[in-house]
Formats: C-alpha cells, structure tokens, sequence
C-alpha cells in the first residue's frame, strides 16, 4: 500500500476515533477540535478560547460560523460540505444573523452598522471570535468604546441596560417565587425571555432615545402581566377563573348534598 494511503489512513483513524468522546463539559469532541488542538498555538488556541464561551456552553460548535463536516476528517474542509473558512469582517453581521436576526437588524440600523467595511465595529469587536462573551452591561466599557469616540454615550447606554437588568432580574424572581407558592408560571417564563431578548436587541441601536422609550414599553408589559406585587391582571385574570370553576364545583355538590339528604 502506498505511503499516502497509510498516512491518510492514520490521520482518518486518529481524528474520527475522539467523535465519540466528550468533554468534562458534556460537548462533542469532533475532527476540527481534535485536528487543530494538535497544531500549532496560532490554530489551536481557537479550540480553547472556544471551550470557554457562551457558544460553547449552549453546544454551539465550529461548523456554525465555519461550516464544514464536523464528523469526517477527509471531507472537514471540503466546500462541498458547507466550509466557508474564515468569515470576512463585512459578512458576519450576516452570518451571526442566522441565529441573532432581530440584534443584526438594530445594529444595521446603528453607526456601528453603517459604518462596516470602513473601520466600524463588527460583532467580534465587542463579543470576541472565538470566545464569544455573554451580553452583559460589562462589554459596554471604556476598552472598546473610547477607541473610537468618547465615552459618554456608552455611559449612557450602560447605565440603562444596568438598569433594566436588574429590572428583568427583579420580574424573574417574582416569578420564580410563584413557582415555588405551586402557581404555574410557563407562560410567564417564555414571555419574559422573549422580552429579555427584545430589550438585549434594541440596544445594538446605540439609539439612547429609542432604548430608553422601548426598554419602558417592556416594563410596561411586564407590569400588566406579573404585576408590581408578582401577580399581576394576567396572572390575578387566571387566578379568578380557576377561583370560579371550584366554587362553581362547591356549590353544585352542596346542593346535590341537599336534595340527596331530603
């Protein structure tokens, strides 16, 4: 057998058997992050600023922003499966759209999005390649922001969005005291993410007026629907009807009791 088709043969073995391994983390060890964990710093240390991201954590691997065959190490790179290599810095408010729309939306709208491709931020500017950093109020901090302008601006903006963090962190505790009183809180949950997502959105505008006037328009749906004492008209709205039902139900059998007693 000629010597290619051995070392072919050895290097197939050697990425394809770690598949069906996982990390202490629970996450698949495919070919990419086996391949480029054995080369050298500049293409492994990727593999290890990705173990500790946010994309790592929700089971967000290589082949989402690079495409590829995570599972075949002859076909890995092959554009035939998807490998698009590395994204060019006009195509990843695109790319990160595929699964972040409504924030690619704002931020084409924002100076930042019309300003990419002449020296403007990219999503990677503020939440990193490979090290994908949770959205938190801390990214909006003089390291990046007075790079290009002043800081006041942010300032600004992070102040709100501290605000209204700590505004979302209150309804989620209310909410979860409700759980715990046996009061069934799915709807709430899911209506609470989806707003937290909304609000996390509208400030890739960098627009302070609209952040502000959106961010008191979410509060004002949280109010309606958890209330500022946990309840809320949606929540109290659901409490009556059941509250109906089994009067309802009470008094029925106390009357069926009373004929049967006669």
């Amino acid at each position: 057998m000629p010597v290619k088709w051995l070392l072919t043969l050895a290097v197939s073995f050697f990425c394809i058997l770690p598949v069906t391994h996982s990390t202490a983390a629970g996450q698949q060890v495919t070919v990419c992050i086996q391949c480029h964990s054995a080369l050298t710093p500049r293409l492994s240390d990727p593999v290890k600023l990705w173990q500790v991201s946010i994309h790592a954590e929700r089971g967000i691997g290589c082949t989402a922003c690079h495409g590829g065959d995570p599972l075949d190490s002859v076909q890995s790179m092959s554009t035939a499966r998807g490998f698009r290599g590395v994204p060019i810095a006009t195509a990843l408010p695109a790319l990160c759209g595929g699964c972040h729309s409504a924030i690619t939306t704002y931020y084409m709208r924002s100076e930042h999005g019309r300003a990419l491709g002449r020296g403007g931020p990219s999503c990677i500017t503020c939440h990193g390649s490979h090290d994908i950093k949770k959205a938190s109020p801390d990214l909006l901090g003089r390291k990046y922001c007075s790079q290009c302008h002043t800081f006041e601006k942010a300032r600004l903006i992070r102040s709100a969005m501290l605000k209204r963090d700590s505004m979302l962190m209150g309804y989620e505790n209310k909410i979860k005291n409700m759980k715990v009183q046996g009061i069934e809180t799915g709807q709430l949950e899911n209506q609470l993410h989806s707003l937290r997502g909304r609000f996390h959105a509208v400030f890739h505008s960098f627009d302070i007026e609209l952040i502000i006037k959106e961010s008191e328009q979410i509060q004002a749906e949280l109010e309606k629907s958890i209330g500022a004492g946990g309840t809320g008209s949606g929540l109290s709205a659901g409490i009556v009807t059941v509250g109906s039902v089994l009067l309802g139900g009470l008094l029925f059998f106390l009357v069926r009791r009373m004929r049967i007693d006669a």
